[in-house]
């Protein structure tokens, strides 16, 4: 029985007939390396019969249809040798993760702390940071999106509470106003005296410090 060649599956063949080549990449990521491009000896005496049988034909012909065997039996023995090759030199810059088994690069996406690849562990440290960042983007978006009179909606007028309607004549209020814009009624009371700036109940008539009329 023959010796048998282990493999990844994270690997591109880009053999021809007159050389071996192979590309592995990260699943992940898809980075990857690219062996260097290997000459086929059998693909080239092939590649010369089948020149000289398209030339004088005949003899030659005949000499191609042997050369194309030859081929077929050696040129996959050395197929064959380069991928075993091919694997055993980029192996070892990947590494294979035990729950979600891809093929990853050692260099980007493994955790080594983990012992797992960073889609299964990611690096909390940069989760953290683009959490943060994504996060101030949208805060950007929010405070762009407003209106400027949505603005002026802060924690303190919050608290006073804000009318969907007027009280007087019950048309709806888009904003934060202080007068209806279709009856012109009051939508807040004053709370403050005036003069003195103390609060004052709704409906008061005099401030109960100053004595002045509201």
């Amino acid at each position: 029985m023959g010796e048998r060649i282990e493999f990844v599956r994270n690997y591109s063949d880009l053999c021809t007939n007159k050389g071996f080549q192979f590309e592995f990449y990260c699943d992940r990521c898809g980075s990857g390396f690219r062996t260097r491009f290997k000459p086929s000896v059998s693909g080239t005496v092939t590649g010369i019969l089948d020149t000289a049988g398209s030339i004088f034909g005949g003899l030659f012909n005949n000499a191609a249809n042997v050369g194309e065997s030859f081929r077929s039996a050696t040129w996959e023995k050395a197929h064959d040798d380069a991928f075993a090759e091919a694997c055993n030199e980029l192996k070892p810059d990947f590494i294979q993760c035990p729950r979600c088994m891809s093929w990853v690069c050692r260099k980007g996406c493994w955790n080594n702390k983990k012992g797992l690849c960073k889609e299964c562990a990611p690096d909390l440290g940069v989760e953290m940071a683009a959490a943060q960042a994504s996060k101030s983007v949208e805060e950007v978006w929010a405070h762009a999106a407003m209106a400027e009179e949505d603005k002026k909606l802060d924690q303190k007028v919050w608290r006073e509470g804000i009318r969907a309607t007027c009280p007087q004549c019950e048309a709806p209020l888009a904003n934060n106003v202080k007068f209806c814009p279709e009856c012109g009624a009051r939508i807040k009371e004053n709370t403050q005296c005036p003069s003195c700036g103390s609060k004052v109940t709704p409906g008061s008539k005099f401030c109960p410090e100053c004595g002045d009329k509201l």
